[in-house]
């Protein structure tokens, strides 16, 4: 095991987690306070996911001896801060993550529900997770028309980072906002700022409609976007993990995370590569320490998440909300590629898009889950019509 730890894998390990902390901690305390949590209770959901997943990535990776990265759920934190505040506060919401988690559970032990979501088309997955992320894609506009003089270094520099590589781009918005933050804001509070919390306990409360309209499309997307790209893109650097015991361990994770604030970890899809490729080591046999490494610093970021939000708050929400816009546009784009990648389903796949991004609400459910329900109805009747001409063709043949 001493042989295996090397500093090219403790590089990668470091950069794995500064990368998705920093590209997307904003969207997560977005989507947080976007279901009616507080300034603690986001805090503290914060600090609940980058622990759990630090601590699930040390474990997965020392247990498998495979770099297995695990991350927050950042399209359902996006589907959060799109969702609305649920009946009955952030308690219900609290409630939708663990149902959520224990559908993940469910799936690693029992291949049928695995095979159910398999009938979602991939299409209209996307496209549900296009239409939450579209309108959070909009704010970093928005902010520049609002407060050009804040938000238009942020943009440029996100813009010119991305060029050069696009894993630069967010942490390079975010070193901008820091910028126009200190010479912006009053930074007088930072000599009382708190970097470390406690955990806020927050019981859950369920409910029919945060179930269906949170709890539901949190782990569809977790499972489309992040627990299934997570496995093939280990599997495209070799490894062949079983997928079974890492989607059920995350989905515990998750519901131990979720009375403290935490709306669900997953296996890393992005950051997964820094970890998984040969620049953390020239042995694929001895990659996975800088995965450990990366969830040693989740665990430190995890404990100081106090100070990070607390210096995020010293910014207009709209900025805030812009830079996690930002970090939302490379998601957009493969979405959008995905939900219009087969032809015959482009129609129900544009209509779940519209319905999910036009934020409609019935019964106190989101959007999201009107957008999905409504394609996959159109996508069936579609399917069900195109058999019964090939049938009459076949027989008019006959």
């Amino acid at each position: 095991m001493n042989s295996s730890f090397s500093a090219s894998a403790t590089s990668a390990g470091i950069l794995s987690a500064f990368v998705g902390f920093a590209s997307s901690f904003a969207i997560v305390l977005h989507g947080l306070s976007g279901v009616g949590a507080t300034a603690e209770q986001a805090t503290s959901g914060l600090m609940a996911l980058a622990i759990a997943m630090g601590l699930c990535g040390i474990v997965f990776s020392l247990w498998k001896r495979i770099p297995i990265s695990v991350a927050w759920s950042t399209p359902s934190a996006a589907l959060l801060a799109t969702s609305g505040l649920p009946e009955g506060g952030f308690a219900a919401a609290v409630g939708a993550f663990v149902f959520a988690g224990l559908l993940v559970v469910i799936t690693g032990l029992w291949k049928p529900l695995g095979r159910i979501v398999g009938l979602i088309p991939v299409t209209l997955a996307q496209a549900m997770l296009a239409g939450v992320i579209l309108p959070l894609c909009l704010v970093p506009f928005e902010a520049v028309a609002e407060i050009p003089a804040l938000a238009l270094p942020v943009v440029i520099a996100w813009f010119i980072a991305g060029q050069v590589n696009k894993l630069l781009a967010v942490p390079a918005a975010l070193l901008a906002f820091l910028v126009v933050l200190y010479f912006h804001a009053d930074t007088s509070a930072l000599g009382s700022l708190e970097v470390v919390q406690a955990p806020v306990f927050v019981m859950p409360e369920f409910s029919w409609a945060a179930l269906i309209g949170i709890g539901i499309p949190i782990y569809i997307v977790t499972m489309a976007s992040q627990n299934i790209p997570g496995v093939s893109i280990l599997r495209s650097f070799g490894y062949q993990p079983v997928p079974g015991p890492l989607f059920s361990w995350t989905g515990v994770g998750s519901v131990l995370s979720a009375p403290f604030g935490g709306h669900g970890i997953s296996l890393a899809a992005i950051t997964a590569a820094i970890c998984a490729n040969e620049d953390a080591h020239k042995d694929p046999a001895k990659r996975y320490w800088s995965a450990v490494v990366a969830g040693v610093v989740y665990i430190v970021f995890g404990v100081f998440s106090a100070g990070f939000v607390g210096v995020v708050e010293l910014a207009p929400r709209i900025l805030i909300g812009g830079v996690a816009g930002l970090a939302l546009i490379g998601t957009l784009t493969v979405s959008v590629q995905g939900m219009l990648k087969e032809a015959e389903g482009r129609e129900p796949a544009i209509l779940t898009f519209l319905i999910t991004a036009s934020g409609l609400s019935f019964f106190g459910i989101g959007a999201a889950f009107w957008g999905l329900l409504v394609g996959m109805g159109l996508k069936f009747w579609m399917d069900w019509k195109q058999r019964g001409l090939q049938v009459e063709q076949a027989t008019k043949k006959a």
